[in-house]
């Protein structure tokens, strides 16, 4: 079985994919990195697919004919990642709020035997950088909101710095998953609570973009609210 994947979603992200892939691909030799590109018309597909030789048998390009959301091109990578044996599944953004240096870190609770570890903004204080003060109060209050409904243990449930053991992917029936936006990380943590794997949060502190434009708009936003009712109450009717 292979070990590490990093899932990189991509829609416009030339100006940081490159970067981001030598770094992660620089720490440790076992890494493989999967850029799942929704046909971006700034080029990022292509400039991947010119790195592909460079990083033979370690970094795989897939392209998916539009732009769909975050959440399908990440069911996209880990039915990939499942077909192809890799034992840690990381999933993290191209433009550098997540950092690469935290990965190893992450991955050493996977292999003392966390599930689940969470790249958290909010379990050591608030760790955010160069975020206005809305959209820290917006994460915030999501964050409450999602605790109060679900119950689920997690201070920072919408982080999308996560890391998976497979099994957690294996037992999660990926066809299932019904939000493909903001409650798409909701949902996958919340999904791997209620089957019974452990989570845990690692503190990373999180730097707002510099290159390239947020994908957050007010739809995501309103998956988010409805989605965290409706997965309550989908609960409530599996008991």
């Amino acid at each position: 079985m292979k070990n590490t994947l990093i899932v990189i979603p991509t829609y416009n992200e030339v100006d940081n994919i490159k970067a981001i892939i030598c770094e992660l691909l620089a720490i440790d030799e076992s890494y493989h990195v999967v850029v799942v590109d929704d046909s971006s018309p700034d080029g990022t597909g292509s400039l991947v697919d010119g790195l592909i030789p460079q990083y033979s048998g370690r970094l795989f390009l897939e392209s998916r004919p539009k732009k769909e959301g975050l959440g399908l091109a990440y069911l996209h990578a880990f039915r990939w990642a499942l077909k192809h044996n890799y034992k840690f599944i990381f999933e993290m953004d191209a433009d550098f709020s997540h950092n690469p240096q935290d990965v190893p870190k992450m991955e050493a609770e996977l292999k003392k035997g966390t599930d689940v570890v969470i790249g958290s903004r909010y379990i050591d204080g608030i760790n955010v950088v160069n975020w206005p003060l809305g959209r820290i109060l917006l994460s915030l209050s999501a964050s409450y909101y999602v605790k109060f409904f679900t119950g689920l243990p997690v201070k920072d449930p919408t982080a999308g710095f996560v890391g998976y053991r497979v099994e957690v992917l294996e037992a999660i029936d990926l066809d299932s998953v019904r939000f493909v936006g903001y409650a798409f990380q909701i949902e996958l943590k919340y999904k791997a609570w209620k089957k019974g794997f452990n989570l845990k949060e690692h503190s990373i502190i999180f730097l707002n973009r510099i290159k390239g434009q947020s994908k957050m708009n007010g739809s995501i936003i309103w998956e988010a609210i409805y989605g965290v009712v409706y997965l309550r109450i989908q609960s409530l009717f599996k008991r």
